[in-house]
């Protein structure tokens, strides 16, 4: 595994804004946390993934908060995962000694403690001295509460009106101000422990001595190892494939199964720009091509705990909108309004700062062939549906048949209006298709002759209007020219053969007007208005479906040359935003699970096709 390799000085209070790239991430499965290449926790929400931050100086370095431990002297630093877990070491290389913080959550699976989210900083000498400060400096509610500071039997306790947090360490701690602030200095051979806890009901504070923090250590690496010694890849790439899957399930939300879109909001898809979202709950989309990938490497259990979500959290409606919203919350709630937060500055200045979301009240038809088409492969490479999820899913595709020709607002979710986009007919042919798979394959009851003939009526308006013969390819839109890299999954759907010459016309098509030295963008903007100003990057997810597309077209030397150099734009520790900027910078929140999960699936396919 590579790392990163920073030279940079003491870091103080009124240090600059960190690139996203320059993050790892760290989790319980409840929630998670970016540690910078300088050994700063800079986004944490505690207890959950769309809980209140109370680090956020990623989004605003004065008023964020952020979980500062560096050395006080000038170092250089390295950050890698500890192998096959997700606990992160930051190193530091100074002129008289090498230290490492080891950040971690660890995972507890006794009940009477799965509600204290204990998030451990392990400060290591290895060789040499080395002197360190550490500064913990919440800013609770997103920085709009202001709060307490006490100390008490060794603890020190930040009190909000909502929240509690309580810091304890193994060095002399002293409040400065709103914070804690320690310093110390370790000789080779000598450690030194941070441990904050998030306490209130029946979670009391507790101390975390040296030898406990070591036990709770090795019981993290334990779990993490023991949960990738699953998977049944073996093919090439694996290192990358074995850091997505673990990055997948970092975003888990384990009490309902759900999986989040990423852990962040608001890091933005161009630097200085308004496209800032709050990526921090359940797009079914999402959620499904997650169960997809890890499906195909071997976890089954994920994709039972999914579909558990889908029928035991996720409310059915009945109404114009479709039984489906686009997203949830992680416990299933259905209300995500959308707020801006004015006082943060974002990050690097690109403002707003939003949390909610208010797509969430879009019509996205293609959730529907999404989920479907994830349920079909885990009834195929999981367990047989149950007769009340089949039910479920003859209601769904039902409402297909009679749905699929309107006006949506389709996967890049843009507000610009409806329309009727190619993508949304591809993935209403996916959810009925599959389902007659699913009937078929297990002799279950299902309305053949009606999904049959809106089957068959979605394909043939895509080839007769979602083609354009002047274009020489299928196009964004009906009665439109505009290409979209979302076409990319017609032969990633099975819906046309990936040596179609209509296919292979798009493909080249694509290549010639949308990828850029093996990136990809999803549409150009100035030719089809998305309702936002400026630019954005290029789009991760489309990357590698194109890598996919090449390799399933016998373009296999091709798709090798696009996947490795889609490998170099991952950062560090492998991790990927939503999209890469111009000079190959990581932009768009972090990490995203459509990069990761669309990584796995492009490498276990391009792994097959070279034999």
């Amino acid at each position: 595994m590579t790392v990163a390799e920073n030279i940079r000085p003491h870091r103080g209070d009124t240090s600059g804004c960190v690139p996203i790239a320059e993050h790892g991430l760290i989790g319980d499965l409840r929630t998670a946390a970016l540690v910078d290449t300088g050994g700063t926790i800079d986004w944490y929400c505690p207890a959950r993934f769309d809980a209140p931050s109370v680090f956020a100086s990623i989004l605003d370095t004065d008023r964020g908060g952020a979980f500062r431990l560096t050395p006080e002297v000038p170092a250089r630093t390295k950050q890698f995962y500890f192998p096959d877990t997700n606990i992160l070491i930051t190193r530091f290389f100074a002129d008289d000694g090498v230290a490492e913080v080891q950040d971690f959550m660890p995972i507890v699976d006794d009940s009477r403690e799965a509600d204290r989210h204990r998030l451990i900083r392990r400060v290591l000498c290895v060789r040499g001295s080395l002197p360190f400060t550490a500064r913990v400096a919440p800013r609770f509610d997103y920085a709009r509460q202001s709060h307490t500071v006490r100390t008490a039997e060794g603890l020190t306790v930040f009190a909000s009106p909502e929240l509690s947090l309580a810091l304890t360490s193994s060095v002399t701690t002293e409040i400065d101000g709103p914070d804690a602030v320690s310093s110390f200095k370790l000789v080779e051979g000598e450690a030194a422990v941070f441990a904050l806890d998030r306490i209130g009901g029946a979670v009391q504070p507790r101390s975390c001595p040296l030898a406990e923090a070591e036990q709770l250590f090795d019981a993290t690496v334990r779990y993490w190892r023991r949960w990738l010694s699953q998977s049944r890849y073996r093919g090439r790439w694996r290192e990358m494939v074995h850091r997505s899957a673990l990055t997948l399930k970092l975003l888990t939300y384990a009490p309902t199964g759900a999986i989040v879109a990423a852990p962040t909001t608001s890091l933005p898809e161009q630097i200085g720009g308004e496209r800032n979202w709050d990526y921090r709950y359940v797009w079914i989309r999402d959620a499904a091509f997650c169960i997809y990938a890890l499906l195909r490497l071997g976890f089954t259990q994920e994709a039972e705990a999914f579909v558990r979500f889908l029928s035991e959290d996720i409310c059915l409606k009945s109404g114009p909108g479709g039984p489906l919203q686009i997203m949830y919350g992680i416990d299933g709630r259905s209300d995500i309004p959308e707020e801006i937060l004015s006082h943060l500055r974002g990050h690097l200045d690109s403002s707003p700062v939003r949390v909610g979301n208010a797509a969430v009240d879009q019509l996205q038809l293609d959730i529907y062939g999404a989920l479907v088409d994830s349920l079909y492969l885990y009834d195929k490479w999981g367990r047989p549906l149950a007769s009340d999820h089949w039910d479920t899913v003859c209601g769904l595709v039902g409402w297909v048949c009679d749905n699929w020709d309107r006006p949506d607002m389709s996967v890049w979710e843009t507000r610009a209006g409806p329309g009727r986009f190619l993508y949304s007919r591809l993935m209403c042919w996916v959810a009925i298709e599959r389902a007659m798979r699913i009937a078929r394959h297990r002799g279950l009851p299902a309305d053949m002759p009606r999904w049959s003939r809106a089957r068959d009526d979605i394909y043939r308006r895509i080839m007769r209007s979602g083609w354009s013969p002047r274009r020489r390819a299928f196009v964004q839109r009906e009665g439109e020219e505009v290409l979209d890299a979302s076409v990319l999954m017609m032969p990633l759907a099975k819906f046309i053969s990936p040596t179609d010459p209509k296919w292979l016309s798009t493909l080249d098509a694509l290549g010639e007007e949308l990828v850029s030295d093996s990136l990809v963008y999803r549409y150009d903007p100035t030719v089809s208005p998305d309702g936002l100003r400026g630019e954005e990057g290029t789009f991760s997810i489309c990357s590698f479906w194109y890598v996919e597309a090449l390799s399933r077209a016998g373009r296999v030397d091709e798709a090798r040359l696009a996947f490795e150099k889609m490998l170099t734009y991952a950062n560090h520790v492998g991790l990927y935003a939503e999209e890469i900027g111009r000079t190959g910078e990581q932009i768009g929140n972090f990490p995203q699970a459509f990069t990761h999960l669309s990584l796995i699936s492009a490498a276990f396919n391009l792994d097959r096709a070279l034999g």
